[in-house]
């Protein structure tokens, strides 16, 4: 388990950003290495899932016996603990918990934890029979860079494609609640039967995802 000393907003969001070398000396998975692993999709879900209500349903989720993954876009969650940058005056959508809790007890901050989130169970998919679960471990990838989160949060059952404000702005993607997001092109693989600890530390899941994800893209 890792513990972090008091860190700032700001130093730890800094400490979600990929290392430029994992622990063991390798070089961190690039995301040109995890793509390739995900390239072809067999549906787990038993349909496919829209982006926002009034698009399409155009997305499955896709299995392997690692993880399972999806490509969509990003819409920002600002929900959980109260901000300067997530509140109800900057995001007319907030709400004040998240789906998990962190080691203390309270609802992530979505300034800071770099989380996904999954859709609620539903009759497309539960993401609980595919082994995922609250702080399981999510490489991101969009525009080159892969960064590792947490699962935080849960929303609509037949809508697919969110992340919290620390994720987005970790990728270079506009955080903003109210304008933010991107339309297309961001990679989700969640890893099954993982688990970040404690769920709020961004050094946590950088630890885990990356040694998860050096062995999904170094397997046969």
């Amino acid at each position: 388990m890792l513990v972090l000393a008091a860190l700032s907003g700001a130093a730890l969001l800094a400490s979600a950003l990929p290392a430029t070398a994992a622990a063991d000396g390798e070089e961190p998975v690039g995301a040109a290495e995890l793509l390739a692993k995900v390239k072809n999709c067999t549906p787990v879900s038993k349909g496919k899932y829209r982006t926002d209500r009034s698009a399409a349903a155009t997305i499955p989720v896709c299995g392997t016996d690692e993880v399972v993954f999806w490509e969509a876009d990003m819409d920002i969650d600002c929900d959980g603990q109260v901000s300067t940058v997530c509140n109800t005056g900057t995001d007319p959508s907030f709400q004040p918990q998240t789906a998990f809790q962190g080691s203390d007890g309270r609802y992530l901050d979505s300034s800071v934890v770099p989380y996904v989130v999954v859709p609620g169970p539903g009759p497309l998919w539960n993401y609980s029979a595919s082994g995922i679960k609250g702080g399981g471990v999510a490489a991101v990838i969009h525009d080159g860079k892969v960064r590792y989160a947490v699962v935080g949060d849960t929303g609509p059952a037949a809508i697919i494609g969110e992340g919290s404000y620390a994720l987005a702005r970790s990728l270079g993607i506009d955080p903003d609640p109210r304008t933010g997001g991107t339309a297309s092109g961001v990679t989700y693989i969640l890893f099954r039967n993982s688990q970040a600890s404690p769920i709020e530390s961004p050094a946590a899941a950088v630890a885990a995802g990356e040694a998860l994800a050096r062995k999904f893209a170094d397997g046969a």
